[in-house]
């Protein structure tokens, strides 16, 4: 598995205060040749849509256990086309609970993912959406 050359952006929006699997991720993704970059924790969609759009990425990662992914998702879509980067793809990890995934799914983001996910499995999977 290679995402040389791929940049992505690994992003803790709101406030959920549990970062341990935004950083497995977040070292994952590098392990597999990206240059990743994480913005910390409580960060908010206009911030992360900034820095998306400063460091040039491929990817947006957005890591979120508090329940609101529903809402932290399209805000950060919103905040995205309103820097015209509408074009740069969302991923979703954490406690995604089966009914919403479909929905997050069809509002545009590339990929859900949650903890009982195998990381090859996860990697693979932004491996071939960013191809």
């Amino acid at each position: 598995m290679s995402l040389k050359g791929k940049r992505i952006l690994i992003a803790k929006p709101g406030l959920d205060g549990h970062d341990v699997g935004a950083k497995v991720i977040a070292l994952a993704l590098r392990d597999a040749g990206a240059d990743v970059i994480y913005t910390g924790l409580r960060k908010s969609s206009e911030y992360i849509a900034k820095v998306a759009v400063d460091e040039d990425v491929d990817v947006v990662g957005l890591s979120m256990l508090s329940g609101s992914h529903m809402a932290l998702v399209s805000d950060t879509m919103r905040c995205l086309e309103a820097y015209d980067a509408g074009d740069i793809k969302i991923f979703v990890g954490g406690t995604i609970p089966e009914k919403d995934r479909e929905a997050l799914l069809e509002a545009g983001v590339c990929g859900v993912f949650t903890a009982d996910m195998p990381l090859d499995e996860v990697i693979l999977a932004i491996e071939r959406e960013l191809s």
